[in-house]
């Protein structure tokens, strides 16, 4: 029987590229949203409503899989707000957790609702996923891997830093990382 992974890519990204890709050839069905076309022009609020339907309808089970990688993750993260615990193993790579910025290149980055995870996790209100972690590169300034860890610690799930690392975990480190968390 052929493994189906939840999967939700960074902005811009598909199913059957990337991290997809790699799923598909490790022999996994990879369904999810791909964050381009339709989906895309949906607003913030209707894209964690249809990842919430999508997860609470096709995926509450102790034995699903999800993982979602940069805007990808903060879309999960706000679909579970909405949700109980969810059940499965849930992977989050380079996650968006809140608002960031690049001092180097006077950069900033704040995507909707850039204080609501924060907020719900300092008052106790954040329903966590049971079996979460969270990889995040120590250079990467999109998402800041303080806020990463600060939210980690907050919900009480498990973040990794990845020395020397950006936005774009290597492949060196991610391949390994599936490999054991799949298994």
């Amino acid at each position: 029987m052929q493994k189906t992974i939840y999967y939700l890519p960074g902005r811009g990204g598909r199913l059957d590229t990337g991290l997809g890709q790699h799923l598909l050839e490790r022999g996994y069905d990879v369904t999810g949203r791909a964050l381009v076309d339709e989906f895309n022009r949906l607003s913030f609020a209707e894209q964690v409503d249809t990842v919430a339907q999508d997860i609470s309808s096709h995926f509450w089970d102790a034995n699903a899989r999800i993982i979602a990688n940069s805007f990808g993750a903060y879309l999960f993260l706000y679909a579970q707000i909405q949700l109980a615990p969810f059940p499965g193993k849930v992977l989050l790579l380079s996650p968006i957790v809140g608002e960031s910025s690049n001092q180097a290149t006077a950069t900033t980055f704040i995507p909707p609702r850039a204080a609501q995870l924060f907020k719900l996790a300092s008052s106790g209100r954040y329903s966590a996923p049971l079996n979460c972690q969270m990889h995040v590169g120590s250079e990467d300034w999109q998402c800041n891997p303080e806020n990463v860890q600060s939210l980690a610690e907050l919900i009480q799930v498990k973040a990794f830093v990845v020395e020397g690392a950006g936005h774009s975990l290597p492949k060196s480190y991610v391949g390994p990382l599936l490999d054991k968390w799949l298994a």
